[in-house]
């Protein structure tokens, strides 16, 4: 057995904790609230017998509710609703916090942003989060906007003494942690992307130095031993209108420092839209953690879209009022989620609002008029969708209804289109 492959054994028992499953070779990290998504997701889990990651970020939930208006308690008992509603069991959930650090308060002096930062740590651990992805790499106001690998470290242990603190008052096991100072931006880039340079194996080495060394200073050198995972960039992200795929060849270096990790796993941020050959490439290269978020709404998104098509198709005429207008309309309305994303002249911005790989609309599904526009579509569509529309608009999903493995209607449409952005991560991560 290579060193890569005991290290993800390791690091994954350590996630599972107590659960009794089969050890897969690695896990998805499924990083949505969205409703759609989280069940499709449980559904494929149920089908293959798996437990499920599902992590939410710093900016979708916080104590102070987020863009979701979640709390972690609240988004607990959101995604235990939708389990019990597709019958997968609650306990087979591993729920993990993304980007945990000063991130949604970065505009404030350091110390208020850590403050509210530890808050949100302790409210995670307190509604049972059992994986934490420390991240406080960037800066504050009158900061640099990265900062020192020893700041950082020092921060983030600063988080895990909170964390450790706030599990000794809670009935759940102690959280595993993800640390890393060199984290691609939360919900890809927002450039285009030429050469992605890759973190160096003794950048990595030191990570995990300067971490095991300011846990030892904050007095929870024992939290040290639950870290399971470092993230790092092997050359994976994705921007508005371009994906760099993986290259293993490039991250060689990279993954040689796993041999100096015993025990640790890498973990892969923005994986979305990357090919299964890619995602089995990065688990076969010790990223047993792949994490998905923006691509899986992408998915939603376009199933969407064509269901608007289709029912403009058989009402026998377009309705300009439809789903993309009022998602324009509330994107013009409050444009604080994708300004500064996305650049250009007014009609590639108004192009990129609604099909940029960077899916910066999925942070206005949860506006009440996103929902109610949903909900027309899918009145529109109450009945079986003839095949013929189905080849037409949805092709990716046409064999699968044809053969009856899909019910064409609405909602199994989307639900369909998402666990195909999900089949992938299946089979990249699935045991051999």
């Amino acid at each position: 057995m290579t060193s890569i492959e005991e290290n993800r054994q390791i690091a994954l028992r350590k996630l599972f904790g107590a659960r009794d499953l089969p050890l897969p070779r690695g896990i998805t990290s499924v990083c949505s609230a969205h409703p759609l998504v989280i069940e499709a997701a449980l559904r494929r889990a149920a089908a293959e017998g798996r437990a499920v990651l599902i992590e939410a970020t710093c900016n979708q939930v916080n104590q102070e509710g987020g863009y979701t208006g979640m709390k972690p308690a609240d988004f607990r008992r959101f995604i235990e609703g939708i389990a019990a509603e597709v019958g997968y069991p609650a306990e087979r959930i591993i729920l993990g916090g993304d980007h945990l650090g000063p991130n949604p308060w970065r505009k404030l002096p350091a110390e208020e942003a850590m403050t509210r930062a530890e808050a949100m740590v302790a409210a995670y651990v307190e509604a049972g989060f059992e994986k934490l992805h420390l991240d406080t790499s960037m800066g504050c106001a009158g900061e640099p906007v990265a900062l020192a690998d020893e700041l950082t470290a020092a921060r983030a242990a600063r988080l895990a003494k909170v964390a450790e603190d706030a599990a000794k008052r809670s009935d759940f096991r102690p959280p595993v942690y993800v640390v890393g100072t060199e984290v691609p931006p939360p919900g890809g880039a927002t450039h285009a992307l030429e050469e992605i340079e890759i973190t160096r194996a003794d950048a990595a080495l030191k990570t995990l130095a300067v971490h095991r060394s300011s846990f030892a200073e904050a007095g929870v050198a024992a939290a040290m031993e639950r870290v399971i995972g470092i993230v790092v960039q092997p050359g994976v992200e994705f921007g508005n209108a371009n994906v760099a795929l993986y290259r293993p060849e490039r991250a060689r270096n990279l993954i040689s420092a796993l041999d100096e990790m015993p025990g640790l796993l890498f973990e892969a941020h923005s994986t979305d839209y990357q090919p299964t050959e890619a995602l089995s490439a990065l688990v076969d290269s010790g990223f047993a953690i792949l994490k998905v978020g923006p691509g899986l709404t992408f998915a939603l998104r376009e199933a969407l879209y064509c269901l608007d098509a289709i029912a403009d198709v058989m009402a026998g005429k377009p309705q300009h009022t439809g789903l993309a207008a009022t998602m324009e309309a509330i994107m013009l309305d409050q444009p604080t989620h994708w300004t500064g994303h996305y650049t250009g002249r007014a009609e590639e911005q108004r192009l990129q609002r609604h099909f940029s790989y960077s899916d910066r609309i999925r942070y206005y599904w949860p506006d009440a008029r996103a929902s109610a526009a949903v909900d027309a579509v899918f009145d529109r569509l109450r009945g079986d969708i003839p095949e013929t529309l189905i080849s037409q608009y949805l092709a990716r999903l046409y064999p699968d209804v044809v053969s009856k493995r899909i019910v064409p209607r609405a909602r199994e449409l989307c639900l369909a289109a998402i666990d195909a952005a999900l089949a992938p991560y299946s089979a990249a991560t699935a045991a051999r």
